[in-house]
């Protein structure tokens, strides 16, 4: 490119080389630019980075159990076994936990709990109730550190092996557990997602997840009218029912014809999926069940509103996964949050609006 000719001060002739400007300008421009693109993906408002961070600069990805980002992402969830006798209501944050398992520990008489915490850290959980040995293959299952207070004969059998990491109340490591004044035994026993955590650093057990999770997408409410009543008739006071809210897409809990509230926030329960899981169970003796938690059956998977027939399977492998697949044999995608596990006897009545299923 030729030199430019112009007249400077004092009217001389200057001479600029707009090759050589051109060059000076990019030597500035450039580094500029570069550093602007740097910024704009290594900053807040980059949307690849920033969505998984929060303001205090903490990553937030997809939990595995329940495909909501969260901090404890990578931690392994405390599977906590909680009381469902009435006395115990209402329960220290039940509304809190990812996931909760309920089925029936007395065959055609008492239910019990198994809920999961990872995404939330509760100051406060409980009532905390004994270990039953049904439970133990689905905490290994979702590779959850089990804790409860005591336990049956037949699950402290195995859990005295050491089969699955555990944490006893009836030992009581680091003070995981303590019991609340003002409140009848045995419900008076109580834990924290932090008490959890600490003895779990002192016991050397493993803290990083190794469950392999579901598949997850967005949920999305139901257009059309249709049927917002699910209800499970366990034997009564543990009868059960769920009432579709279509604005939130979720699902408000209900037992023994009263709200499932949740004792420290005042909160009536709220889930995201609920699956009803079809199986047979037997009674060992007057205090005790013995429920088929391996092979496969029918299950219903309630979620958006609707209902979609599935089936469970879970291998006899400890650790084995349970799975929920549709009749194509592929794995049920679930929508993200909340989940309750509801374990029923094949003949127990299951009815959606109207419909028995």
């Amino acid at each position: 490119m030729p030199a430019r000719r112009s007249h400077g001060a004092g009217g001389k002739l200057m001479i600029f080389n707009l090759n050589k400007n051109k060059r000076m300008v990019m030597g500035v421009v450039a580094p500029v630019v570069i550093a602007s693109v740097v910024y704009f993906f290594t900053s807040g408002n980059s949307f690849e980075i920033s969505k998984n961070r929060d303001k205090d600069n903490l990553i937030y990805e997809p939990h595995p159990l329940t495909g909501q980002k969260c901090e404890n992402y990578n931690k392994r969830p405390f599977a906590v076994m909680l009381a469902a006798d009435p006395v115990a209501r209402p329960l220290a944050s039940i509304s809190m936990a990812d996931v909760v398992v309920e089925m029936p520990v007395v065959k055609d008489s008492i239910n019990r709990l198994m809920a999961l915490y990872v995404c939330s850290e509760p100051e406060e959980i409980g009532s905390v109730r004994s270990a039953r040995h049904d439970f133990i293959p689905l905490a290994a299952g979702f590779d959850a550190i089990y804790a409860h207070w005591g336990g049956s004969s037949f699950a402290l059998k195995d859990l005295d092996k050491g089969i699955i990491d555990n944490i006893d109340a009836l030992i009581n490591p680091n003070e995981a557990f303590y019991r609340k004044q003002g409140i009848p035994m045995p419900h008076d026993g109580f834990t924290s997602y932090e008490r959890l955590k600490k003895t779990t650093e002192y016991l050397g057990y493993r803290l990083e997840n190794n469950f392999e999770g579901y598949k997850y997408i967005d949920g999305q409410s139901r257009k059309e009218d249709g049927a917002t009543t699910l209800v499970i008739n366990y034997p009564y006071p543990h009868s059960v029912s769920y009432i579709y809210n279509k604005d939130t897409n979720t699902y408000l809990r209900w037992r023994g014809g009263s709200p499932e509230l949740d004792k420290l926030t005042g909160n009536q329960v709220r889930t995201n999926v609920i699956v009803v899981i079809k199986t047979t169970s037997r009674r060992l003796n007057a205090d005790y069940n013995d429920v088929d938690i391996t092979g496969s059956g029918e299950a219903l998977v309630f979620q958006n509103g609707e209902v979609v027939p599935a089936r469970w399977e879970k291998e006899e492998a400890l650790s084995a996964k349970l799975k929920f697949v549709n009749e194509g044999g592929e794995e049920i995608t679930f929508v993200r949050g909340k989940m309750w596990l509801n374990y029923i006897d094949y003949g127990t009545q299951v009815i959606w609006g109207e419909k028995k299923l």
